[in-house]
């Protein structure tokens, strides 16, 4: 027991934030239980979105009831590729990704055919709660499917890799890219098997990976060098991040981002409970940051002045960037 209390010490002082401390000093403190809908629910994150003018994967259309099955054909018109999600799911559990036809019936991304009943029955496990969180009806969206950037084709299986930078009162703390393997079975999910790759906040180069908890510099199934890789338009995924302090209202969030090849820089959703493993991928702790982000908010306040995304996003470039590889 002592050896572990020694050695979440030594965590603390690195700055290691742990799950009981995130909860109480910032989801606790920051997020109003009130807001939670606008990030738990993605119809919702996605029209205030929209509204805001920030830009969202082009939403075809939404089935809230069984009845509204019958709409799908119209919904989806004649589109080879969309996908399908739990507007209230997680983990990517529940989202079917559709990404052609054949012979009257789909292509799912990984390569499986399937029905046009299969898709409806699919739907109505969305509606009854299945992938839900707490197990509550939901609805189910259809949407553009995002087709990676050509940066990503050497770094990952399948699937949609995603940025996800953590946020903190409208100022980006740390960011980690998410590289789906053939374990995670094509989805961008740390605990289904993907990789969590460090982001340098200044400059957007990726850094070291961790895969099932492991330090590694190379893809599992491209074998490729995943550290290193130059994230197009960073610039671009920071601000988006830092403006969705004003879009949720939430004080603490995971900001998830895609980045489209014709599209560029896409924000996929919100989530009001980010987790910690950002801290593995990136060899750093949140605490140290976040302290640096709350000194910083304290001393505006002192002065009377707020900042604005850019200004927020300049701060965080300079005060937690140039943070060099480390080799696994």
């Amino acid at each position: 027991m002592f050896g572990f209390w020694k050695t979440w010490k030594a965590l603390e002082a690195r700055g290691i934030m742990g799950i009981n401390r995130r909860n109480a000093d910032y989801v606790l403190k920051y997020n109003k239980r009130s807001l939670y809908p606008i990030v738990d629910d993605k119809i919702i994150t996605k029209e205030r979105a929209i509204a805001a003018g920030i830009h969202v994967p082009e939403l075809y259309g939404v089935i809230s009831t069984e009845k509204e099955i019958d709409k799908l054909d119209e919904i989806i018109g004649g589109r080879s590729d969309f996908v399908i999600k739990p507007a209230q799911g997680a983990g990517g559990d529940g989202i079917l990704v559709i990404a052609d036809r054949f012979e009257g019936r789909y292509r799912t991304v990984s390569g499986k055919i399937i029905s046009h009943e299969e898709i409806e029955h699919q739907i109505s496990s969305i509606l009854t709660g299945l992938y839900s969180l707490g197990g509550h009806r939901d609805r189910a969206l259809i949407e553009y499917r995002v087709v990676p950037d050509q940066i990503f084709k050497s770094i990952s299986y399948e699937g949609v890799p995603d940025i996800r930078i953590i946020v903190l009162m409208g100022y980006p703390v740390m960011a980690m890219l998410r590289l789906p393997t053939r374990q995670s079975g094509g989805k961008a999910n740390l605990h289904q098997g993907a990789i969590g790759v460090g982001v340098d906040l200044a400059t957007g180069l990726t850094l070291r990976g961790t895969w099932l908890n492991n330090i590694i510099t190379k893809h599992p199934d491209t074998t490729n060098a995943v550290d290193g890789v130059q994230l197009p338009n960073w610039d671009g995924f920071m601000k988006l991040a830092a403006g969705c302090y004003e879009l949720c209202g939430l004080g603490y969030i995971g900001v998830d981002m895609v980045l489209d090849q014709e599209k560029g820089p896409l924000i996929l959703e919100l989530n009001a409970r980010p987790g910690l493993n950002i801290q593995i991928a990136n060899d750093c702790g949140l605490t140290l940051r976040t302290h640096a982000v709350e000194a910083r908010l304290e001393e505006l306040k002192t002065a009377g002045v707020t900042e604005t995304p850019e200004e927020r996003v300049k701060f965080a470039q300079e005060m937690f960037g140039h943070i060099p590889a480390v080799e696994g």
